[in-house]
């Protein structure tokens, strides 16, 4: 793996939070709008591999790589020489004015990544909200339709259009509206919560009977799904959902977009989750784990579908930002060199036994879920199937106080996310996993007594 910069060792010498970040949150509480929340209480002053070491010199393991983004790592030393060797010669001249070959060059190795051998062409952008937004809007272009459909549990960002695709209301959507018009939700295939026995070909069926009945298969543009959802809890559709839906869009002429802003790049254990049931999509939205910590996103599709869009319909001042598509190649460069795919599976090796294995000790487990590095625990009251919120929020708590870094998610607030860097070491994974542990146990004693 990486050379380490920083020592791979968990080491608490404040309670949390320390003192700094202390001063930190009272700044920020007169300085930064209320709007913007943290997971945690604690500001970062470095952080490289799989860990983070506060303000207060406290190091911490991360077990969230910024919601997927650091997957490299939050300082990798390729990622960061190519950052600075781009700054030196500029920043940005806007790729609508002046252009420059790194945004030409990210766009050649997305056509490469990606799935499918069909002539494919690609558009740059800052944020995955955004990529989102274009694919979308290209996919009406092209198609001279209005309807999208989205999911039950579906998140695909904050801007007004991405609000009305993502189905959780709090915190993203409550009295933000009125939102965009003609987006229809379907229900998605939820292994767990499904009726018992449901196929993926029978929850696809479900899906498209519904879009059927209620739109009408001529009047939509565009079908967008995360091929494992991530902010609605980690769900991984059951076998053959994905491929049954995105064979009837083909049917009918309807662009199938796969949002993997947080499942690509090596995530899942290949370099797109749509890999794993050889899905190929008409476009693709990809961000987070693209440029190494950079603002990169990227709409990939079928050359034939972005070409449409007349010129000018697609871009942005920022869009594909030369130092941003500097990082996004090298950090590329080490997923390849290094493998990180593998190692998403590796880790997947060594982690899911031991939380199956947790499950069976606690009962408050509901599930466990998920593809190479990017797996969850879904937390239920005991005997039950009922989601228990406030016992995954005491986990963090624990988890955090012992110098864990984690993540919560899902539309009932229930389930506990491991996103940790695919550079992490095997022995600080392990680690880790042993506080996570102790947490859940030490959560679950809390709540018994």
């Amino acid at each position: 793996m990486s050379h380490y910069r920083l020592p791979q060792i968990r080491s608490l010498v404040t309670a949390m939070p320390g003192p700094r970040s202390a001063e930190l949150a009272a700044r920020r509480a007169r300085a930064v709008a209320a709007g913007v929340g943290s997971s945690v209480p604690v500001y970062a002053a470095d952080a490289d591999g799989g860990v983070i070491v506060d303000v207060d010199g406290n190091s911490l393991i991360d077990f969230g790589s910024g919601i997927a983004v650091t997957s490299v790592g939050a300082s990798e030393p390729g990622v960061a020489a190519a950052v600075a060797a781009q700054a030196e010669h500029f920043t940005h001249t806007c790729f609508m004015v002046t252009p420059y070959e790194g945004y030409v060059a990210v766009a050649e190795k997305l056509a490469e990544l990606t799935p499918g051998d069909h002539e494919k062409k690609s558009v740059l952008f800052n944020s995955g909200a955004e990529a989102v937004e274009n694919a979308v809007k290209a996919a009406r272009l092209a198609t001279g339709r209005q309807a999208v459909v989205a999911f039950d549990h579906a998140y695909h960002g904050r801007t007004n259009l991405t609000m009305a695709l993502t189905a959780k209301s709090m915190p993203y959507k409550t009295n933000f509206g009125p939102f965009a018009p003609e987006v229809y939700r379907m229900p998605m295939s939820y292994p767990y919560r499904d009726p018992q026995g449901m196929t993926g070909a029978q929850a696809a069926e479900r899906a498209i009977t519904q879009i059927d009945k209620q739109i009408g298969s001529d009047s939509v543009a565009a079908i967008i799904i995360e091929p494992i959802q991530g902010e609605g809890g980690f769900i991984v559709p059951a076998p053959g959902f994905l491929p049954a839906l995105a064979q009837w869009a083909r049917d009918k002429g309807i662009v199938f977009i796969a949002d993997e802003v947080q499942t690509g790049f090596a995530r899942t254990g290949s370099w797109f989750a749509c890999d794993h049931e050889g899905v190929v999509p008409d476009m693709i939205t990809m961000a987070k784990g693209i440029a190494g910590g950079m603002p990169l996103s990227a709409v990939t599709g079928r050359a034939d579908l972005l070409d449409k869009v007349h010129p000018g319909g697609l871009g942005g001042t920022y869009g594909g930002n030369p130092v941003a598509c500097a990082a996004a190649l090298a950090a590329i460069d080490v997923m390849e060199k290094q493998d990180l795919a593998a190692r998403a599976r590796a880790i997947a090796d060594q982690v899911v036994p031991r939380l199956k294995a947790l499950a069976e000790e606690t009962g408050v487990i509901g599930d466990v879920r998920g593809r190479g590095a990017m797996l969850a625990v879904e937390l239920v009251k005991k005997g039950t199937d009922t989601p228990d919120p406030d016992l995954t929020k005491a986990v963090a708590a624990a988890a955090l106080a012992a110098g864990v870094v984690t993540l919560t998610c899902g539309t009932y607030g229930n389930v506990f996310r491991l996103l940790p860097p695919l550079s992490i070491s095997d022995e600080l994974l392990d680690d880790g996993l042993t506080v996570l542990e102790d947490s859940v146990r030490t959560a679950v004693a809390g709540a018994a007594s």
